[in-house]
C-alpha cells in the first residue's frame, strides 16, 4: 500500500508538470494498461463434508493489473477489459466452532476477468476529465490448493480448482491529459462476482464470492 501511494503521488506530480499546455484528448480508438491494488472483502465458504462446514476466508491486499481497448465517442467511452487480480489468504475462521481456528493458512485466489465497460466523461476545458461508469462480464476464479493447521493437524482445506461466474464493476476516476494522444488514468473500481462452486475435490466447496475495492494508475494511448 505504501508503494502504491508513492506511485499515485509520483503520477500526480508527473501530471502536474506535463499538463501545462495539454488539452483533453480527442475522440477515437484507444488502448490502455493499468496497475494497482485490490483489497478484497471477507468471503463465506461452505464445504460439504457430510455436514456443512461454514467458514469465513480472509484475504490480504493484492495486485490488480490489466489492459483495455475501446473507442472514445467524446462523451461516452465503450471498451473491453481483461484484468487479473491475485490475493493471498490471511486466515480462515470456522464459523461452526468459534473456539477453534485455522493456523498458518497457505492458499490464494486469482481472478481473470473479461469485462465490457461503459464510461461517461465529464469533459471540460481543463486537462483533467472526471468520469464514472461500470461494466459486466465474466470472471474465472482460480482457487489454489489451500493448507492449514487445525486442532494441531496440518491438512488440505481446499483442493485446487476453478470456476467461471458472472462479474460486474462500477467506478469513477479522472483522466489527466499529458499530450493529445497520451493521458494518465487514476481510477477506483468496486468489483464483484457471483458465487463460485468448486467440485473437483472429495469435499465440494461453494459460496466463494469475491468482492473488492480496487485502485489503479493507468496509461492511455489514443490513435
Amino acid at each position: 500500500m505504501k508503494l502504491f501511494t508513492t506511485v499515485i503521488a509520483a503520477a500526480c506530480i508527473i501530471a502536474s508538470v506535463s499538463t501545462g499546455n495539454a488539452q483533453p484528448g480527442r475522440p477515437g480508438p484507444y488502448v490502455s494498461g493499468f496497475l494497482g491494488v485490490t483489497i478484497p472483502k471477507d468471503s463465506v465458504v461452505l464445504t460439504d463434508n457430510v455436514g456443512i462446514i461454514d467458514e469465513t476466508v480472509n484475504f490480504d491486499a493484492g495486485i490488480n493489473t490489466g489492459v483495455t481497448g475501446g473507442y472514445d465517442f467524446g462523451i461516452v467511452r465503450l471498451e473491453g477489459e481483461i484484468s487479473y487480480k491475485h490475493n493471498e489468504m490471511s486466515g480462515i475462521k470456522d464459523n461452526n466452532n468459534a473456539n477453534n481456528s485455522y493456523r498458518n493458512v497457505d492458499g490464494s485466489v486469482g481472478i481473470m476477468a473479461t469485462m465490457f465497460n461503459a464510461f461517461f466523461d465529464l469533459s471540460n476545458d481543463s486537462p483533467v476529465t472526471p468520469y464514472f461508469g461500470g461494466g459486466i462480464g465474466f470472471a474465472t476464479i482460480y482457487l489454489s490448493e489451500t493448507n492449514a493447521t487445525y486442532n494441531g493437524t496440518r491438512s488440505i482445506i481446499y483442493d485446487k480448482d476453478d470456476d467461471t461466474v458472472f462479474a460486474y464493476q462500477v467506478g469513477t476516476g479522472v483522466e489527466i491529459a499529458l499530450r493529445p494522444r497520451y493521458s494518465l488514468d487514476i481510477g477506483y473500481r468496486y468489483f464483484a462476482t457471483d458465487k463460485a462452486s468448486f467440485k473437483n475435490s472429495f469435499f465440494p466447496t461453494s459460496g466463494l464470492k469475491m468482492e473488492s475495492h480496487n485502485v489503479a494508475v493507468g496509461f492511455r494511448f489514443k490513435f
